[in-house]
């Protein structure tokens, strides 16, 4: 499978969680940034998607957990899952970035503490 191919799932998994987020992050960011105004409170319009966002999440980040954590033996040779070395930067790029939409996915529950 083709690098770029293999790390689509990733990388979607982190757009939708920025999906997911910019409803309660979003409005945060832009005060924080100075910019302000009453179209902030429209940034909310992604609310009723978010189930839908969260959903992706999920589903990406659990195909890429598994792509990532297959049996060495599933691999085909000289692809990107069979060079240990390889192996192992994309399960420190899967668990970062799985940290990251973990953040923006619950940031309605700790975004409170600090607004």
């Amino acid at each position: 499978m083709n690098q770029k191919k293999s790390n689509l799932p990733m990388i979607g998994g982190i757009i939708a969680a920025l999906g997911a987020g910019v409803c309660c992050v979003g409005p945060l960011l832009l005060l924080l940034l100075g910019v302000s105004g009453s179209w902030i409170g429209n940034v909310t319009a992604f609310e009723p998607y978010r189930p839908l966002f969260i959903t992706f999440v999920v589903l990406l980040f659990g195909y890429s957990g598994w792509k990532i954590y297959r049996p060495v033996e599933e691999c085909e040779p000289g692809t990107a899952c069979a060079v240990p070395k390889k192996q192992q930067q994309r399960k420190v790029i899967f668990w970062l970035s799985a940290i990251v939409a973990t953040i923006l996915v619950t940031s309605n529950y700790w975004i409170l503490l600090f607004a």
